[in-house]
């Protein structure tokens, strides 16, 4: 909350210096109408600048468009034209309009001058972010006593986790022969057997929370616990057949920090369809992202994520949110320590084993949207450079 206040009492001090200057050159000092907006524009932008740099976005990736001068003033200037023109428009030049005209007619040329900043705000942060992804940075290779540690979240899964695990061995148990493999299966406090299934079943590990935490919490405890070089998760009802891991593995391998399945990917392709409710939820939360994330893209819930062991460190000691907003939350971190991002196709198939109540989980999911948010901006995620892993100290934690 008190991220929002800075943000919404900077915001208000350059807003209302902006109309007073603006309506008071004009009304009291008979200014021309032009000159009066562009004084009292400049000043606020200064403000603005300033109150936003060094309060509300400290740390934040958005910081990068205050920080980088150019750019920002261009856009500057673009608003500053743009609220001008409308100001002068509505008030046809006339420096003798009573100040309830001068008020409503500066309010007009906030508001588009506002959505011109905001569609520009966008669009470079996306180009930003999207050149910081783009590409592998050419890392050394991340440590690791096995090649590939696969997470499996699990919560009442007593009935289905050993079958899920005999599947995962028949596609990936070749690894342990090439270059090594585990299986780490995390029992999100189940009521029933589940962890004690997935022992019988087979995995080399099992991680038991107590109590039930979320499928965010479970996901962490294995990607924290995991001795893999790449370490990837997946979901327990194999929704992504386990073979498909090898593509993320390879992508990971071949240098990006970060590989995601996406179901939503051109090449995508659904064996099974999902329920239209799940899918408009779905559609709402990606919709939602934008409050938190400043690049676009195509999923960010996939349940089928790898990373480099050095990456995953990083980004899961950091996470906050236990449920399903986690995922977000990584997206999140991508951006603001500038890893390399790859989205992949996936296999979907959408099965009835999924304990996800669509109403209620994407009104969580949503809430917790904000919280990343809130989080972001009190400084929560915040590392120094001194504690970051040698392999990622080249372009992690540069925000500015």
């Amino acid at each position: 909350m008190k991220a929002l206040r800075r943000f919404v009492a900077v915001g208000s001090v350059a807003t209302v210096l902006d109309v007073v200057a603006s309506v008071a050159l004009v009304a009291g000092a008979h200014w021309p109408v032009v000159l009066a907006d562009v004084a009292a524009i400049l000043a606020a932008t200064a403000v603005s600048a300033s109150g936003h740099l060094r309060f509300t976005f400290a740390g934040e990736p958005s910081r990068r468009w205050f920080a980088n001068a150019p750019r920002y003033l261009a856009t500057a200037v673009l608003a500053l034209v743009v609220d001008v023109v409308v100001f002068a428009l509505l008030t046809g030049g006339n420096v003798r309009l009573g100040v309830g005209w001068l008020l409503g007619a500066k309010a007009v040329s906030l508001g588009v001058a506002f959505l011109v900043r905001s569609a520009l705000f966008r669009l470079s942060m996306f180009s930003e972010v999207r050149a910081d992804q783009g590409a592998p940075v050419g890392r050394p290779t991340p440590p690791g006593e096995v090649r590939l540690s696969l997470v499996v979240p699990a919560f009442r899964e007593e009935e289905g986790i050993a079958a899920a695990i005999s599947r995962i061995e028949a596609d990936l148990g070749h690894l342990r022969e090439a270059g090594g493999f585990e299986v780490i299966v995390v029992d999100d406090g189940s009521p029933d057997e589940t962890a004690e299934a997935a022992r019988r079943g087979g995995a080399d590990r099992v991680i038991r929370l107590d109590p039930n935490a979320g499928k965010g919490a479970a996901v962490r405890a294995g990607m924290l616990a995991a001795r893999g070089r790449t370490v990837a998760f997946t979901d327990a009802d194999l929704s992504y057949s386990p073979d498909q891991v090898l593509r993320l593995m390879e992508a990971v391998e071949a240098g990006w920090d970060i590989v995601v399945g996406s179901r939503r990917h051109t090449d995508t392709r659904a064996l099974v369809a999902a329920r239209r409710l799940r899918e408009i939820g779905g559609r709402v939360v990606n919709a939602f992202t934008s409050l938190v994330l400043l690049g676009q893209y195509r999923d960010t819930q996939c349940g089928l994520k790898a990373f480099r062991s050095d990456v995953a460190q990083l980004v899961f000691a950091l996470t906050r949110i236990d449920g399903f907003a986690m995922d977000v939350e990584v997206f999140h971190l991508a951006e603001r320590y500038r890893l390399t991002l790859k989205e992949v196709p996936v296999e979907v198939v959408n099965t009835t084993r999924s304990t996800v109540h669509v109403v209620r989980d994407t009104w969580r999911l949503v809430r917790d949207l904000f919280r990343i948010r809130r989080i972001g901006r009190s400084g929560g995620y915040e590392t120094s450079v001194a504690d970051l892993p040698p392999t990622l100290t080249d372009r992690a934690g540069a925000l500015s």
